[in-house]
């Protein structure tokens, strides 16, 4: 049976004016994208030193939908050039004039939500229901942050004899965001949002896998009145993110990615003594007391475990289960997983889509075949889906993956597999699981479900970890900071807190009388 793709019909005229050089194919329902993906000064332009041409894929069909050209030293010096120029501009406005524009960028993103969530679905293979929630979290997180915008003050203090200190909270210059392909708009505005808020500029370097809808964000901020030139995107990967890094001009760096890039980052950065937030992997523990909600704690699970095609840094990938009910929460969770609808992820009722890229789709599968050989059970997925709509046979297309009979020592309990394998782990006592949920070099999230609320905050107070969930897992308010522990990173996105990583203090001191010599 071939099912059509009828989400991207009513929308192609609105895409098209949002992206004049975008091709429509009514034979294989994708499209192709003709336009410049580097953004500066207000315009989308090809880089003037543009080396190497990475291919843009459709993780759906795998098909190439757009030809990137990375960005070399050059075009690197020509967008924080621009973005310096900008911030001379932006830093001199008051916080409310700051505030309203980002409050109109907000208002844009939520007027184009389906069209920027389809580029999102197209270009990342994430369902078009998940992609929706991303936008809409992407245009709060740039209300949040405009509300804040005009609140951002000093504090002033009372010295001996009449006089007085206070401290000023100035931006940074031109801060360096640089994205993963997980969430690929999100994310930018993650960085963006208090970035600008602050005062600060941005050049931003999305990962090449996910080029496309970051140049969105970066057109709408111009259309909502910021300086040109305030936000830039270039594009490329390892060698056009370190003449970022590099850049003399750059006072900031944060970074979304993997641990060992972000080593490399952080290296770069202290060479020139440069400030980094780092939000970097995890193996998440997610921990099932036998007096939870057990429904809810399925449901839990699902979410820690299957959003984005378990392609989500925070994912709470071990589920630890207290053993007197190990095998009435494993039928489930088995139960509820094997009724996932996988499949073309533009239509509405798909719920997982499809992975990233080939070799990310051939990692994630070595890592079961690895679970078994080490003596894992695969209880239900970890083979490949082939869809029946011809046009998607070449997606990168997996069932989701329930893995037993786990042991703390397997690779797949260790290591960060960031795909849809869910790891499951029976425990006896509140210490024994503690003591292994803090087992690992990461420390990014983790989870407990019980009806014992003394119990639940006594748990995640013993969590070595940054971000956590008491009956609930993989919600990301933007009010409240996100970020690790140990080898997850360190510095904060979204909240008050993120403010701090995007400023710095300034401290004065008014003498009112005489200066006192002691010579």
């Amino acid at each position: 049976m071939v099912v059509p793709r009828p989400l991207l019909q009513p929308l192609v005229p609105r895409l098209r004016r949002l992206l004049p050089g975008l091709a429509m194919s009514s034979a294989t329902g994708s499209f192709s994208l003709q336009q410049p993906l580097n953004y500066r000064g207000g315009a989308r332009l090809q880089p003037t030193d543009g080396g190497q041409v990475e291919e843009v894929y459709e993780p759906a069909t795998g098909r190439v939908i757009a030809k990137l050209l990375c960005s070399g030293e050059k075009e690197v010096d020509l967008a924080v050039q621009s973005a310096k120029a900008a911030f001379k501009v932006w830093s001199q406005k008051s916080g409310m004039e700051r505030c309203r524009v980002l409050l109109e960028a907000a208002r844009i993103i939520r007027e184009q939500r389906d069209e920027i969530a389809t580029l999102e679905t197209i270009n990342n293979g994430k369902s078009i229901f998940e992609a929706r929630v991303d936008i809409d979290i992407s245009w709060q997180c740039l209300e949040y942050y405009a509300g804040l915008a005009g609140s951002l003050a000093g504090e002033h203090v009372q010295l001996p004899g009449g006089s007085f200190g206070y401290t000023r909270r100035e931006p940074l210059g031109v801060c360096v965001g640089i994205g993963a392909w997980n969430y690929p708009f999100q994310i930018a505005c993650w960085k963006a949002a208090p970035a600008l808020a602050c005062g600060n500029a941005m050049v931003f370097k999305p990962s090449p896998f996910t080029p496309i809808s970051v140049v969105r964000l970066a057109e709408i901020f111009t259309q909502a009145g910021v300086p040109k030139g305030l936000f830039n995107v270039v594009q490329g990967g390892v060698a056009t993110g370190q003449f970022l890094c590099q850049h003399p001009d750059v006072a900031k760096i944060s970074f979304t990615g993997s641990v060992p890039t972000g080593v490399k980052i952080m290296e770069m950065a202290a060479k020139g003594i440069k400030p980094v937030t780092l939000e970097l992997g995890g193996k998440s523990p997610l921990i099932i007391f036998s007096d939870c909600a057990l429904e809810n704690a399925v449901n839990g699970a699902l979410m820690a475990n299957f959003l984005t095609q378990g392609e989500v840094c925070c994912n709470g990938t071990r589920v630890f289960v207290e053993r007197k009910i190990l095998d009435t929460f494993t039928k489930e969770v088995v139960k509820r997983t094997q009724k996932i609808k996988i499949g073309d992820p533009l239509l509405e009722d798909t719920r997982m889509g499809a992975l990233i890229n080939r070799p990310h789709l051939d990692r994630v599968q070595n890592f079961i075949k690895q679970a078994k050989e080490q003596g894992a059970q695969v209880l239900c997925g970890g083979d490949l889906y082939v869809p029946d709509d011809p046009k998607l046979k070449n997606g990168f297309y997996m069932r989701p993956c329930v893995l037993g009979n786990c042991t703390d020592d397997m690779t797949c309990v260790k290591e960060e597999i960031f795909g849809p394998v869910m790891s499951i782990l029976p425990f006896d006592t509140e210490e024994e699981v503690v003591e292994r949920a803090n087992n690992t070099k990461f420390g990014l999230a983790g989870g407990v479900f019980t009806r014992d609320i003394q119990k639940a905050h006594r748990v995640v107070a013993a969590l070595n970890a940054g971000m956590c969930f008491i009956n609930n897992y993989n919600v990301s308010p933007v009010e409240l900071p996100f970020g690790g522990y140990k080898a997850s990173g360190f510095g904060r996105e979204n909240g008050r807190a993120a403010i701090e990583y995007y400023s710095q203090l300034k401290t004065v001191c008014v003498e009112m009388g005489d200066v006192e010599s002691v010579f």
